[in-house]
Formats: C-alpha cells, sequence, structure tokens
C-alpha cells in the first residue's frame, strides 16, 4: 500500500511538471509599497499577481513564450531615488527587459529618464499621470519605451474643475502636494477653473508625510473658503482634511482619484465627507470588468476592486504578459513592438481570466490578430505612450463611493479648445 501511495505520487507530481514550464521570464515591477502611495502600490501588485496567474494557467504546459512568468516587485518607499535604484538593479543585474511601474509620477519620471529609455527596456506605469511624462515623451526622451495605463492629468485637471461647477463650487482654496503630479495637476485645473469663472482664494503646497499639517491648513482658511479642493495621496489627504474640520474649515471638498478609498473615508469620518466630490480616470464596463470585480477581491488580501491604481494594473499586468506572448521571445524591443498588436483594433476581441487568456493565447500561436479589451475597457496607446479615456465623476454618500456619472474625453477636449491659450 505505501508502495503504491508513492508510485501514485511520484506520476502525480511528473504530470505537475510535466504541464508546467522549466523556464521563467521574470518582469520587473517598480510600485510604492510603503510611503505616501503605499497604498496604491500594495493594491497594484495584487492586481498584476492575478493577471500572471491567470496568464499562466491559460498557457498551460507550452508557456507564454515557452516559459512561466514571474515578478520581481520592488518597494520604491515613494521615493524617486529609491525607485531608480531598484530599477537599476532589475535592468543591470537581473537584466530584466520589461518593468511595471511606478505608481507616482515622481518616481516614474526619474525612472525612465535615468534608467529604462536610456538602457532600452520597455517601462509601463498604471497610475503616473503628470503631463511632463507627455512632454518627454514629445522631446524624445522616453525613446518609445515608456507606456501608462491611465489618463494624463492634462485632461482630469479640466474635467475636475467642470464638475466642481457643476457641484456649484464657484469659489475654493486648494492644497496640493509639492511634487510633478500636484504641481501638473494644479495647473491644469487653475486654467480650466478661472476661464470658466470659478475662483481660487489661496493655492498652497505641502509636503508628502509630514508629521503634522497645521501650518498648510492654517494658511488655506485665513480666506475662510467655502470649499477645499485636495490634490494629493490618501495617507496625507486623511491627515489634511482632519486637520481642516478640526480648524473649523467646511465640511465640502473637491477630491482627486485615490480618496474614493474606504481607508481614506474611515480615517477622516464618514460623517465629515457627505458634501464631498471628486473625479477620477474612468472605464468603460466590460466582460473583463465584471471579472476582475468577482475574483480580485478575494486574493487582495482586503482591497476591493475599485481600489485606485488596481484595475489599471491589472490591465497593464495582461498587456504585458500578451505582448511577450505576442514577440514570441523575452525581448525588450520585441515586446514594445508586440505592445500596440495585442491592443490595436481589428483583432478578435478577447477579455479577461483564464478562458479569455487561453483564446488569446491560441490567436498568437496561430498568428492572428488579437485584441484585448480590458478591465477599464479598450486601451490603445498613441505614439508617446498615452491612453485616451472618459472621467468617472462620485461622491461620498454616507460612507461609500457612488458613481454620480462620466465626462468623455472628447467632452473634455472640446472645453480645453474654448479656453484661452
Amino acid at each position: 500500500m505505501i508502495i503504491m501511495r508513492f508510485l501514485i505520487f511520484v506520476a502525480t507530481a511528473a504530470i505537475a511538471a510535466a504541464q508546467s514550464p522549466s523556464c521563467t521570464h521574470t518582469v520587473g515591477m517598480v510600485v510604492s509599497l510603503t510611503g505616501a502611495a503605499g497604498r496604491y502600490g500594495q493594491a497594484a501588485s495584487k492586481s498584476v499577481e492575478l493577471a500572471f496567474q491567470d496568464l499562466n494557467k491559460a498557457a498551460g504546459p507550452q508557456g507564454i513564450a515557452g516559459c512561466k512568468l514571474a515578478l520581481d516587485l520592488r518597494d520604491d518607499q515613494s521615493q524617486g531615488s529609491v525607485g531608480v535604484d531598484q530599477t537599476r538593479q532589475l535592468v543591470d543585474l537581473k537584466k530584466v527587459p520589461v518593468i511595471i511601474g511606478s505608481i507616482i509620477s515622481s518616481v516614474s519620471i526619474p525612472m525612465v529618464t535615468s534608467v529604462t529609455a536610456p538602457a532600452g527596456v520597455v517601462q509601463m506605469s498604471p497610475a503616473s499621470s503628470t503631463p511632463s511624462l507627455t512632454k518627454l515623451a514629445v522631446q524624445g526622451k522616453t525613446n518609445g519605451w515608456f507606456f501608462r495605463t491611465i489618463t494624463a492629468d492634462s485632461l482630469q485637471g479640466t474635467a475636475a474643475a467642470k464638475y466642481a461647477l457643476d457641484q456649484g463650487m464657484k469659489t475654493l482654496a486648494i492644497i496640493y502636494v509639492n511634487n510633478d503630479f500636484g504641481v501638473n495637476m494644479l495647473s491644469e485645473f487653475r486654467r480650466a477653473y478661472q476661464a470658466m469663472g470659478g475662483k481660487i482664494t489661496s493655492a498652497t503646497a505641502y509636503n508628502p508625510e509630514q508629521s503634522s499639517y497645521n501650518a498648510e491648513v492654517t494658511k488655506a482658511l485665513q480666506t475662510d473658503p467655502p470649499a477645499l479642493y485636495f490634490i494629493g495621496y490618501p495617507g496625507d489627504g486623511t491627515t489634511i482634511v482632519r486637520t481642516w474640520i478640526q480648524q473649523g474649515g467646511t465640511q465640502r471638498f473637491l477630491l482627486n482619484d485615490g480618496m474614493n478609498t474606504a481607508d481614506f473615508i474611515k480615517g477622516v469620518g464618514k460623517q465629515f465627507l457627505n458634501n464631498a466630490y471628486g473625479t477620477s480616470s474612468g472605464s468603460t464596463r466590460t466582460p473583463s470588468s465584471d471579472y476582475f470585480a468577482r475574483t480580485y477581491p478575494a486574493m487582495s488580501g482586503g482591497f476591493d476592486a475599485g481600489s485606485p491604481a488596481a484595475d489599471r494594473a491589472f490591465d497593464a499586468g495582461v498587456i504585458v504578459g500578451l505582448a511577450i506572448a505576442q514577440a514570441g521571445k523575452f525581448q525588450a524591443v520585441a515586446i514594445r513592438d508586440a505592445i500596440r498588436k495585442v491592443t490595436a483594433p481589428g483583432g478578435e476581441v478577447v477579455y479577461a481570466g483564464p478562458q479569455g487568456f487561453a483564446r488569446a493565447l491560441q490567436l498568437i500561436r496561430e498568428k492572428k490578430p488579437v485584441r484585448y479589451i480590458g478591465v477599464i475597457g479598450p486601451v490603445q496607446f498613441d505614439k508617446y505612450g498615452d491612453i485616451a479615456g472618459p472621467f468617472r465623476t462620485w461622491k461620498i454618500a454616507n460612507g461609500e463611493v457612488v458613481t454620480t456619472g462620466q465626462i468623455s474625453a472628447e467632452d473634455v477636449t472640446a472645453i480645453q479648445a474654448r479656453l484661452p491659450k
């Protein structure tokens, strides 16, 4: 009996081994697991883990370009210098041809300018939204190596301005994070908001992860504004908004994406946020969205499908994985060129999940065109690695984030066309 069980065990192990590729393609991931944007990066890393898990399952013994996808996850601590160091280790020592990251723009920018673009390594961010990355691409400084699955703030700032005015916020103060993301979002919002008749009483910068923001809040409150627009990250945002309320500031808020999270609402107190409104990069509901909503929460360790960066990180992971399959080899130039192929119109549409991925990989093996329609909808990269998409408008009601509508990219572009140059 013991011998029989042993033989069954050996046979089972042999079958399992035969069904799994013996090599791995290791993709780098550099995101904020700690620091100001830590919750973004934690959610994003679980998304990519799910994407690779599903792709490997769908690929079976044939693998993705012959091997199993693996992830080398690094923490940039929400700091540019740390992000550069971790990226350099992955590129120089691990020889990875593709990196997913970072979360915040002030980390992604030095990563691409100092490491990935000069080295000829693909970089795809699920959350870095500054217009500066587009400008770098226009100037030829990203050399075509950078992509992102989030729309640029040059559009979101305008969408936020329109939404604020639609909610009757004709006058407000602004507190913004003093980095590339915050400065650019402020600039785009101010340009649109003031041109459409809004009044900004003050704009106060803050530095991330301070022990106290009393001075910044006191300064912003000096003009007695009827509303606050906060531009920043959830951790800092919780402290700043709480301080604002404690100092007697009005409980009427405009917020950027990232504050539409349970952590922020719980940290501030839901009773203080019933007049809180916000915008974020939107999505078009697809079967991929439904799959992600069902599957992600159960494996994420506490994040829900609406967590900031989660949906976009999943799509980034899938696109990278399918591009490796399309390239047929784990080589940077081939992967870069394949990214647009697996998202381009004209191919057979496939959706997220093991079944959809199995179909996608079969089409790729048969050298037939495939188009992945993701959790955020159909993604198509322009020549600068950017995507266009709608913006979601939302509010917080009784501690829950409620979608109120959508502003299309076409609507935003039309508004921008009417603004003074």
